[in-house]
């Protein structure tokens, strides 16, 4: 209860205003008729949808496609309560009305545990916790893409702004042919009545826009057609074919093209000095130099501009320049690798750090333990690699800019664009193109006011920002290093009466709200639930529990990547889960069911995979398995890891995955980002590592940042729990159990026991 008391009274009057603003309703998220821009037979009728003069539907679309599949769930879920065909349901952009703001994505922020939360036995802190923060994320309308939450935050607000727009449809019909409502029929996005009256949408449109709703009813479960059907994702086909337009597809229209890249300082928090400009304006195709300040938390920089994209890297490849260094003094990973170490056990003997689960005494329960087990752990560096680089395509003329880029943050971009020209945010037009992965990296935006400054420099004229890729790797904002102290103490019969941890790396959130958002006056230093999402919340019942961390400063640019802190925190949890079990003489399966009392649905998971990979079935000589359970972005995700050694390194064979995500909208798509889950989560796990030395990152592209190969790739399988729970995420909760799960596996086969990433 400390902990609890601790996150309210905290707030001090700024608590009281909250739980004020607490009682009040909540704003509504439909819009208007008039919320989306008025087309030539195109009638609004919310701010969510429009219907066409052919009985089309349009969607207003405000999350980025990645890969994904967002875009087709959340057209799947309009196609549902519409009763349309999927392919009759085109997508538009969305605009930046608080409407569209990732409510789900704030409240996945609060740090509770899954005994708190658990549906249908939520807590009074979960519940005020939630409505609060929902309704002030609604104030905010913060448009994002991430924390595995678009269809999470959609799954309400679409859902009805599809029932109302049908509920005005059926009105229109009524009122149009006198006849009762329910006598009407719907299907396929036509209204049908006995008597052989029928109109399609777009016939009734204009009617329904000016026609009350009356009572609105979702459809219930047992008359769904489309949720929880497999559906091709509507991205695809231009993907196959090649049509589809990334960020660095777009040419506009308006002018020549122009295009220009970056060079930064090669180590971390550098810049350069005097350049000489004339003797690279002299290069072939290179039309002018720019130095870019630092923008939104990056780094000062040199952009070429030329009339293609390899005349401008050639040439910024000759740029020759007195390069300044860090302030500060250079980092190094190596040095802040041992202050991690040592800021973890001072967060695990209570000397330092934030206490983000307290309950019982876990000093003295673990003093007077039977045995008491003792593991120190450690995760590098690392960075995005997203597969298509840091780009943006930017037109400044005649007091206006214009934007098309890949982006998670539209708005912040616009933000950004509107500081950086001097402009007003009204006059600045985003088109948010397909993303070629992004994995966090496009939640900033530093690329698009160097973006901006360059096309101010342009006379009018378009130009392509574009990083090459060893500017990508050497100068992202990396997944933070950390290390965790973890400490247990069980009784005689071996099961665990104390867990002390003690966690320590860079807090993500402050640095990120420092970056995108400049009014603030100072440093942010809070408690950030990333920092121990994973580790605190942990599902296991352990009665006398202290789980802290400290918050470090080490100066290294730190972001958000896939599954932020739960990419690290599943590891050290889940393999010392299994040291324990080991400690005990457990089965690992067994062990963990016999803490998830109370927790049926976590169980159900973990029992799942563990039967479909056959737990406990014998394996061919010089393979084991290896298990882990883990929960993240309202998602139970459990996986077993078949493996063996060839050539002393680790080779995995085949990843079993089961996943409790509530209710699932397409199973396909469910499928594919456990796949892809996994994959990124087993190359993080053998390979991937950031190393700096005397402040520069050492690894550049993916020569020596190596990804998992097709043929290194293991045969993956997923089953899907049945669920009647809102939904939870997909596009994360995939990677996290994925190296614990491989830990514990090479511990079944050699006896040792890795604590440090990665494997390979």
């Amino acid at each position: 209860m400390k902990r609890r008391t601790l996150l309210l009274s905290g707030l001090g009057a700024a608590g009281a205003l909250l739980v004020g603003f607490g009682a009040l309703p909540p704003r509504s998220r439909l819009g208007l008729a008039d919320t989306l821009a008025a087309h030539e037979g195109e009638i609004g009728i919310n701010g969510w949808i429009k219907i066409t003069a052919d009985g089309g539907v349009l969607l207003a679309m405000p999350r980025s496609e990645m890969g994904q599949g967002v875009h087709t769930a959340l057209a799947q879920l309009v196609a549902e309560e519409l009763d349309v065909p999927l392919e009759r349901v085109r997508l538009i952009p969305a605009g930046f009305e608080a409407i569209y703001g990732n409510v789900a994505g704030f409240v996945g922020q609060l740090p509770l545990t899954p005994r708190q939360m658990e549906p249908g036995q939520e807590t009074t802190v979960a519940k005020l916790g939630a409505w609060t923060i929902a309704k002030l994320a609604r104030e905010l309308g913060i448009n994002m893409t991430g924390g595995s939450s678009s269809v999470a935050d959609a799954w309400e607000p679409l859902r009805w702004a599809a029932a109302t727009a049908r509920a005005q449809l059926m009105g229109a019909a009524s009122l149009r042919w006198k006849l009762p409502r329910a006598e009407l029929a719907l299907k396929d996005g036509v209204i049908s009545h006995p008597s052989g009256a029928h109109a399609h949408f777009g016939e009734l449109a204009r009617e329904a826009a000016n026609t009350p709703p009356g009572e609105v009813l979702l459809k219930p479960r047992a008359q769904w057609r489309l949720i929880g059907q497999p559906a091709l994702r509507q991205d695809l086909p231009a993907k196959i074919d090649g049509s589809a337009r990334f960020g660095i597809d777009q040419r506009p229209e308006g002018g020549p093209l122009l295009f220009a890249t970056v060079r930064h300082a090669p180590m971390l928090g550098g810049a350069p000095g005097a350049v000489q400009v004339d003797a690279i304006r002299q290069q072939p195709g290179v039309l002018r130099v720019v130095l870019l300040p630092p923008y939104a938390g990056g780094h000062t920089a040199i952009a070429v501009v030329a009339r293609t994209s390899w005349h401008a890297m050639r040439a910024a490849q000759q740029i020759e320049t007195d390069w300044q260094p860090r302030p500060a003094g250079p980092l190094d990973s190596e040095a802040i690798r041992q202050a991690l170490m040592t800021s973890a056990r001072r967060a695990a003997d209570g000397e330092d750090g934030f206490a983000f689960r307290s309950e019982g005494d876990a000093a003295q329960a673990l003093a007077s333990a039977a045995k008491r087990v003792e593991a120190l752990y450690e995760v590098p560096y690392l960075a995005h690699v997203a597969m298509e680089p840091l780009n943006c395509t930017a037109r400044v003329k005649d007091g206006r800019v214009e934007l098309w880029l890949p982006t998670q943050v539209p708005g912040l971009a616009r933000a950004v664009a509107a500081r950086v020209a001097g402009v007003a945010p009204e006059d600045v037009d985003v088109h948010v193109s397909y993303l070629g992965g992004a994995f966090g990296r496009r939640l900033e935006a530093d690329f698009v006011g160097q973006a901006v400054r360059v096309a101010m420099e342009t006379n009018g004229a378009p130009v392509q920002l574009l990083w090459p890729r060893e500017e990508d790797t050497t100068h992202d904002f990396y997944r933070p290093a950390g290390a965790a102290l973890m400490r247990a103490g069980l009784d005689a019969a071996g099961r665990p009466v104390a867990l002390q941890v003690g966690t320590a790396g860079d807090a993500i959130s402050p640095r990120w709200m420092e970056r995108v958002l400049p009014a603030l006056a100072g440093p942010i230093d809070m408690p950030d639930k990333t920092t121990s999402e994973g580790v605190f919340d942990h599902p296991y019942a352990i009665a006398a529990q202290r789980i802290a961390h400290a918050a470090t400063h080490s100066g290294v640019p730190v972001g958000f990547w896939r599954s932020v802190g739960h990419s690290h925190n599943a590891f050290f949890t889940e393999s010392f889960i299994d040291e324990l079990a080991h400690a005990a003489g457990a089965d690992p399966l067994a062990f963990r069911l016999g803490l998830l009392d109370g927790l049926p649905r976590h169980a159900a998971v973990l029992k799942l995979a563990a039967d479909k990979a056959g737990w406990g079935q014998v394996l061919p000589i010089g393979r084991a398995r290896g298990l882990a359970l883990h929960e993240s972005f309202g998602s139970l995700v459990a996986q077993v890891l078949e493996v063996s050694l060839e050539q002393g390194r680790p080779r995995v064979h085949r990843i079993v995955c089961a996943i409790d995500c509530g209710t699932v909208v397409n199973p396909g798509i469910v499928a594919q980002q456990m796949e892809g889950g996994a994959i990124f989560g087993l190359t993080a796990a053998l390979y991937g590592r950031i190393d700096i030395r005397d402040g520069v990152v050492q690894q550049r592209s993916f020569p020596d940042y190596k990804l998992l190969t097709m043929a290194e790739a293991p045969v993956v399988e997923t089953h899907i729990v049945v669920s009647e729970n809102p939904p939870g995420g997909v596009g994360e909760p995939g990677v996290p159990p994925v190296a614990p799960a491989l830990a514990n596996a090479l511990f079944a086969l050699t006896g040792e026991r890795r604590r440090r990433l990665p494997f390979a």
